[in-house]
C-alpha cells in the first residue's frame, strides 16, 4: 500500500485500497473505501515547470464549489517529492462504461447537457486562463524541454516529431476563439452518470477559460474511441451544433498532443 502523508492518517484509517487504471492521468489514482464511504486519492511526482500539478487541480476544485458538481478537496499535501490530493466521491458510473452501449442516444444527450452546464459557468472573473496564447506558450516550452510524449500521439500522427507538429500548430491556429469556461479534458471517463442524469465531473487539472472547441474536440474523440464515429454527430447536434467547425475540431485534437 502507498505510504501517504502522516497528516492523512486519520482519514485513511480502516480504508481498503483499489488502484484505478482507467484514463490517461499522469497521477496514480486510488479508490479508498471505508464504513464512512468512498474517497479518491491522487498521487504524482512533484511537478516540474511545464507539467500539470495536483495543486492546480486543487485550486480549480475549490473555485468550482457551488458552481458545478465536482469533488470536494479533503486534503492536499506536498512533501517535495510527491503531491497528494484526497477528494470526495462523485457517485455514479463514468460515461465510457460498456453499460451505456444499449442506450447511446440517451448518453449523447447527457454528454451534451453536461458540457452545456460547464460552458454556462460565467467565465468573467475566472482566475484560470487557458486561451491559445497561454497554451501555445506552454506547448512551445514542453517541446523545447522534451516533455511531449511522442509515443502517445494519435494514430494519424504516429512516427512524427513534436517539433514538426509544433510547426503545424502555429500555422493552423484559428483566427478567433469563442471563449467560455471549459473542462479542458472533457473525455468520457471524466463524466459521471447516475440514475439517468449527469451527477458530476472529475479530473479538473486543465479547467479554465478557453474556446468551447477545446471540450467539443476531445469529447468527439472520446466518443469515437469508445462508441464509434457515428455517434459524434448526434452528440454535437444535442449540444446545438448542426454544422461543426471541422478545422477547429482537428486543431484542438492536435493541440492536445502536447499535453
Amino acid at each position: 500500500m502507498l505510504q501517504a502523508p502522516d497528516s492523512f492518517a486519520p482519514r485513511l484509517e480502516g480504508c481498503s485500497w483499489e488502484r484505478i487504471t482507467l484514463g490517461m492521468s499522469g497521477a496514480d489514482v486510488y479508490k479508498l473505501r471505508s464504513s464512512a464511504g468512498v474517497m479518491y486519492l491522487k498521487v504524482q511526482k512533484q511537478s516540474k515547470p511545464g507539467m500539470e500539478s495536483l495543486e492546480e487541480e486543487k485550486a480549480r476544485l475549490g473555485w468550482l464549489q457551488g458552481r458545478l458538481a465536482v469533488p470536494s478537496v479533503l486534503a492536499y499535501e506536498s512533501d517535495g517529492n510527491r503531491e497528494y490530493l484526497l477528494m470526495s466521491e462523485i457517485q455514479g458510473t463514468n460515461a465510457s462504461d460498456s453499460s451505456f452501449q444499449d442506450r447511446l442516444p440517451e448518453l449523447m444527450g447527457l454528454l451534451a447537457a453536461g458540457l452545456k452546464s460547464i460552458h454556462a459557468v460565467p467565465a468573467g472573473g475566472c482566475p484560470f486562463v487557458r486561451t491559445l496564447d497561454v497554451k501555445l506558450r506552454e506547448a512551445t516550452y514542453r517541446v523545447a524541454h522534451a516533455l511531449v510524449d511522442e509515443a502517445e500521439f494519435d494514430a494519424c500522427r504516429q512516427g512524427r516529431k513534436a517539433a514538426e507538429l509544433m510547426d503545424d500548430l502555429m500555422r493552423e491556429r484559428p483566427a478567433d476563439e469563442d471563449l467560455v469556461f471549459t473542462h479542458g479534458d472533457y473525455c468520457l471517463p471524466n463524466i459521471i452518470i447516475q440514475e439517468g442524469k449527469v451527477s458530476g465531473f472529475i479530473d479538473w487539472g486543465r479547467g479554465g477559460v478557453a474556446d468551447r472547441y477545446q471540450d467539443l474536440a476531445l469529447a468527439a474523440r472520446s466518443i469515437e474511441y469508445n462508441f464509434g464515429r457515428a455517434w459524434v454527430a448526434p452528440f454535437l447536434a444535442a449540444y446545438g451544433i448542426t454544422e461543426a467547425d471541422e478545422a477547429k475540431l482537428s486543431y484542438y485534437r492536435l493541440l492536445d498532443e502536447f499535453f
